[in-house]
């Protein structure tokens, strides 16, 4: 089965519609939404909705900080981000706010776990930056396959059975061996702000006969979803940022 994973999201709708026609046209039949579903973007209702209908038919969804954020738990939120849940809680309805208060934490699937921040304290919403809290998430759990985001940057940790970690910057496209005697930690890039310097959209794809993880990038109209963002009145961070990735 050929599963898209999709981080980040964060209310860009031309971005999400983008990467989920790139993952059709590669044989996604199944969607895991990684958390942080709204925030910062433009269309928090409508990416939702898209999140919601998937989810009606088989997919998993996971709660982000940014969802948590809505409904008042705003943990380590600058003031930009702060500004953009204030106008994300406005807009959402009561009902739409109870969904995204309802989301787990994390789940599990077959021999994979999937989480936003960390599988070591989920709930404090920890970044996984280094080898150091790659190995506190990787202890976390015996899953053969973690994957997370929140970091909005991809990267790949995988775990010997000695013990020792390495770290891999994954290349775009490529099928990356998910081999049986590690154990792997997926940091999925943003589809809705990426910050790595490359502004195109990114998810994965996560094949499990194959056994085999591709990280996904996916160019979209980058102008309408940061227009949108200007019409709101949000800090011009938030569309500003979108062109340049960071």
């Amino acid at each position: 089965m050929r599963v898209a994973l999709l981080a980040d999201i964060h209310a860009n709708l031309e971005a999400l519609r983008a990467c989920i026609a790139d993952a059709r046209d590669n044989g996604a039949e199944r969607w895991v939404y990684l958390g942080d579903i709204v925030g910062y973007g433009a269309d928090p209702s409508a990416c939702l909705e898209i999140v919601r209908e998937a989810c009606e038919n088989g997919a998993i969804a996971i709660k982000g900080n940014h969802d948590e954020a809505v409904n008042g738990t705003r943990f380590r939120l600058n003031q930009i981000a702060l500004a953009a849940i204030e106008w994300t809680s406005a807009v959402l309805s009561a009902e739409e706010k109870d969904y995204l208060d309802k989301l787990p934490m994390s789940a599990t699937e077959g021999n994979c776990l999937y989480v936003h921040a960390s599988a070591a304290k989920p709930e404090a919403w920890p970044y996984i930056v280094g080898l150091d809290q790659a190995v506190d998430s990787l202890n976390a759990t015996q899953a053969h396959l973690t994957v997370c985001g929140h970091v909005h940057t991809p990267a790949l940790y995988n775990l010997a059975v000695t013990g020792k970690i390495m770290v891999h910057t994954p290349v775009t496209g490529t099928e990356i061996p998910i081999l049986p005697q590690r154990r792997w930690l997926a940091v999925m890039g943003a589809v809705g702000q990426p910050r790595d310097g490359n502004p195109a959209a990114a998810y994965g794809i996560w094949d499990t006969r194959a056994g085999t993880l591709a990280y996904r990038r996916v160019p979209y109209d980058i102008d309408t979803a940061a227009a949108k963002i200007r019409g709101t009145g949000l800090p011009d961070l938030l569309w500003r940022r979108l062109s340049v990735g960071r």
